[in-house]
């Protein structure tokens, strides 16, 4: 994939686009690997993801006079980037570990397109587990009191590193509205139950109670309204009377980490899009 980018774009929907964007890459004898579209007949909004190339040279600069032309005339936002270039990822935890694990394996072994520079916890436990990996580990305690202080840390942190993407890896703090708005897409978090259902503590043992045939997680961004934010990926997992409270959270806990992987993975991809409080994922 040496010289090989990603086009992502979004504009409102009208006639044209395609025919549009696909005439640049055609007039520069540049070739479509792979093209996926949508239009949103609710939004009335238009969406695209371009894999094109190779390209001469690692610069897509003889590209960019048509795009922001194209761009103004359909009111466009637009990115093209290398394929190669993995997205730098901050990862947050608390003292549950096993998301963090499988995203720190996936990425040593070349599943996830991502960088780790950095971990932050609220907590000491995983900074064996980050320095096995030859990772920067930050414990920064917090409480109610110390909340803006610690989040301002973190926000320094994110710019110091030039961080894209912040993934809670179970990290069991709630964001300031602040924090979440510097991120605005680009926080993705895992939620341990099938959401809208079973929200707050344990909700593993409420899905024990109500004796249900499946449990779920869920990865989403993160908003200022809790576990609110556009959906990304969900997935299922069938259980039944025979399970105790702990089986469930052991079974709920390889699809959390499923999960989160996936909705990480296509992030990296430059697969998901926003589309007001839903998602559009290719």
């Amino acid at each position: 994939m040496a010289n090989d980018h990603f086009l992502t774009l979004s504009c409102p929907d009208k006639p044209g686009i395609v025919h549009a964007v696909t005439g640049i890459f055609a007039g520069e004898k540049v070739n479509i690997i792979d093209l996926q579209q949508f239009s949103d007949p609710v939004t009335e909004k238009f969406f695209m993801r371009v894999h094109f190339g190779p390209t001469p040279t690692e610069s897509t600069e003889f590209l960019s006079t048509y795009f922001e032309k194209l761009a103004g005339e359909y009111d466009m936002t637009y990115d093209i980037r290398p394929v190669a270039k993995k997205p730098k990822v901050l990862i947050m935890v608390s003292k549950i570990g096993h998301c963090l694990n499988d995203l720190l394996f996936r990425a040593k072994t070349g599943q996830l397109p991502i960088e780790i520079p950095l971990i932050v916890s609220n907590h000491p436990d995983f900074a064996t587990l980050a320095a096995s990996y030859g990772i920067d580990f930050r414990h920064l305690p917090v409480t109610k009191e110390t909340k803006a202080a610690q989040e301002s840390q973190i926000l320094d942190l994110i710019k110091e590193h030039n961080i894209e993407l912040v993934v809670l890896a179970r990290y069991m703090q709630v964001l300031s509205p602040t924090l979440c708005e510097a991120m605005s897409g680009k926080i993705i978090n895992i939620h341990h139950s099938f959401l809208p259902s079973f929200k707050g503590a344990k909700p593993y043992h409420q899905a024990y109670d109500r004796g249900v045939k499946i449990i779920g997680a869920t990865a989403h961004f993160v908003t200022a309204d809790l576990d609110e934010g556009p959906i990304i990926e969900q997935r299922v997992a069938r259980v039944d009377h025979s399970l105790s409270p702990k089986a469930l959270v052991d079974e709920g806990s390889n699809v959390e980490s499923q999960v989160l992987a996936a909705a990480v993975k296509w992030y990296a991809e430059r697969r998901v899009f926003l589309n007001g409080t839903r998602t559009v994922v290719f």
